[in-house]
C-alpha cells in the first residue's frame, strides 16, 4: 500500500440497547459520551466530528482511514464502553447494547449537516423530524 494516501471517508454511525436496558440518561451519558469521544480521538487516523443519541441509543459522526476495518472498530467502541459503563460508572450491570450497528457514509460537503443531525438528537425527536436512514442499526430496523 501506498506510504502517501488522501481519503475522505466520513461516517454515521448508530447503534441501539438491548431491550430491556436501562435508558442512558444524566451521568451515564455524560460519561458514556465522553468516552466514546475520547476512545474515537485516541484511534490513530479517526477524526471526530460529533456524539449524541438519546435514552435507547448512540450516534457518532467520524473521518476514518482506508485502513480502518469498521465493523472490528465499532465492536470495540460497543464493547469497551459497555465494559466502562458498566464497572466505572454505575459498579453494575446497566448497560448493554444490541447486536449489530448502522453506518452511512457521507461527503464532506454534509458534514455540518450530520454534525448538526448527531448533536440534535433530542430536538429531531421530539420534533418527529428524524432520517430513517440514519436510525437503523440493523438491517431488520425498518
Amino acid at each position: 500500500m501506498p506510504r502517501s494516501i488522501y481519503a475522505e471517508i466520513n461516517l454515521h454511525i448508530t447503534w441501539h440497547t438491548k431491550d430491556g436496558a436501562t435508558p442512558i440518561h444524566g451521568e451515564v451519558e455524560t460519561r458514556l459520551h465522553a468516552y466514546l469521544r475520547n476512545r474515537v480521538v485516541a484511534t490513530d487516523g479517526v477524526r471526530f466530528h460529533a456524539v449524541g443519541g438519546l435514552e435507547d441509543h448512540v450516534h457518532l459522526a467520524v473521518s476514518v482511514p482506508p485502513t480502518l476495518l469498521v465493523s472490528e472498530w465499532i465492536g470495540g467502541l460497543k464493547g469497551a464502553s459497555a465494559h466502562y459503563v458498566n464497572h466505572e460508572v454505575a459498579d453494575r450491570k446497566v448497560l448493554e447494547w444490541r447486536s449489530g450497528y448502522g453506518v452511512v457514509s457521507f461527503g464532506t460537503k454534509d458534514l455540518a449537516w450530520v454534525v448538526r443531525y448527531v448533536e440534535k438528537q433530542r430536538e429531531r425527536h421530539s420534533a418527529g423530524r428524524i432520517y430513517a436512514r440514519l436510525e437503523k442499526a440493523e438491517a431488520s430496523a425498518g
